[in-house]
């Protein structure tokens, strides 16, 4: 849902039943456009009607679940290969950097490879 879209369903919504908007944040950010200044957006023009809430959907990272909450979005759809990386939240860079590199390094000697 567009901004612009949101403003044409906001007058169908009933105050007094609960309901939400979802937003594609994913889909917004695969076409190159920050989601986070149009979910905070869709969030205060849902402000009129407190029964509304905004759901952050199709999240792709972890920093997404943060961003949502930045957005003052009321949930969000999240995987459960995205939930399996809340245990790097507060991870030392720098170690998680030589992981990474270690991990190539492994792969490619489980490849055949020598450097």
């Amino acid at each position: 849902m567009t901004l612009a879209q949101l403003r044409e369903v906001l007058p169908a919504l009933n105050p007094a039943i609960p309901s939400y908007v979802s937003m594609f944040a994913g889909r917004i950010a695969d076409t190159g456009i920050d989601p986070l200044p149009l979910l905070t957006q869709a969030a205060e023009m849902l402000k009129v009607i407190p029964s509304a809430g905004l759901v952050w959907a199709s999240s792709r990272e972890l920093l997404n679940i943060f961003q949502a909450e930045t957005a003052g979005c009321h949930a969000i759809t999240v995987t459960t290969d995205i939930l399996a990386k809340l245990s790097l939240i507060g991870h030392d860079l720098a170690d998680y950097s030589l992981e990474t590199v270690k991990m190539f390094h492994d792969d490619a000697e489980s490849a055949g490879f020598t450097l």
